[in-house]
């Protein structure tokens, strides 16, 4: 017979597993069971028999790499990856350059109305993706935008940042304004982490506020700045809602204009949610590769670092 000190070890062990539980079920049945049905569904295909016309016409067969192979050698998924690549050239830098920038400023000793300025920065953030696309979109529109109304009073030029190389700009200036503010308060909570006798120490050793940042501080938020950019690669991978928002605002944006796009037109326009499964794959494997290639280089940079 079990003792109550036996009972109440027992308990007290499998406490954590009892904390765990919720989660892990959650985690299994909203992630890893469809990530595993869309992987499985992307080994398949539809068979189609004579006609494909009575029961038994259409049947659902094992296709092995040929998703894959169709999905690579298709030049609508291929151009979307590279446009999505100027496009994650142009909103990474940009954005975690301007996160870097507010968080230094924030953290100085001169600044004024800190509170309110981080909520200023912050605040698009919280505005939806869609939202925000609608919002920069009317914006964008020169029949009713307040800037080109200003712009062609005073007689200036009015680019159409709908279309060619502006959209570009038009697409990343909206992951920028919206994203800035979260990668923002990452890099400013950890320089509010870094102890105030190093503050110290550089003023005792007459190193300037430029200085001070750029020796000091911009170092010891790296690992802040490695999981920004992280953050960034999978969000920039993964867009969607800037451009098909914008696509009714423009002929320049077509239903394919990303990865992702592709896959949603696959899926829900023709109906072939194999091929789909597997282009979502590859978007899948592809930052999967990037990510964690960026991170174990960063993590081995650290440890030649401290080595040397």
């Amino acid at each position: 017979m079990t003792s109550p000190a036996g009972r109440r070890s027992y308990g007290v062990k499998g406490a954590p597993y009892g904390f765990l539980l919720p989660a892990t079920v959650l985690f299994a049945l909203f992630f890893a069971l469809p990530i595993g049905y869309a992987v499985w569904l992307s080994f398949r295909k539809v068979h189609v028999s004579g006609l494909g016309l009575g029961a038994g016409a259409r049947s659902e067969v094992w296709a092995g790499l040929e998703n894959y192979k169709d999905a690579l050698t298709d030049n609508e998924f291929y151009d979307g990856a590279l446009r999505v690549l100027g496009y994650g050239c142009i909103v990474v830098p940009v954005m975690l350059g301007l996160a870097l920038l507010f968080a230094l400023m924030l953290d100085s000793e001169r600044v004024r109305l800190a509170p309110f300025t981080r909520l200023a920065i912050f605040l698009p953030y919280a505005i939806p993706g869609v939202v925000a696309a609608l919002l920069w979109g009317f914006l964008y529109l020169p029949d009713v935008s307040p800037f080109y109304y200003v712009l062609e009073k005073l007689h200036l030029p009015q680019p159409n940042l709908l279309d060619g190389g502006p959209l570009y700009l038009a697409l990343s200036n909206i992951a920028v304004w919206g994203g800035t503010g979260f990668n923002m308060i990452v890099i400013y909570t950890s320089l509010r982490s870094i102890p105030a006798e190093v503050h110290e120490a550089a003023k005792l050793d007459g190193a300037s506020p430029l200085q001070t940042a750029v020796k000091i501080k911009i170092p010891m938020v790296a690992p802040s700045l490695v999981l920004t950019f992280f953050f960034s690669i999978i969000a920039t991978l993964q867009v969607f809602n800037e451009p098909t928002t914008l696509k009714p605002l423009t002929n320049s944006v077509n239903t394919t204009w990303s990865p992702l796009m592709k896959v949603y037109v696959d899926a829900f326009a023709k109906g072939d949610i194999y091929s789909a499964a597997a282009e979502a794959t590859l978007i899948a494997l592809a930052t999967l590769v990037l990510s964690f290639g960026f991170l174990r280089a960063a993590n081995r940079r650290n440890k030649q670092e401290a080595a040397g």
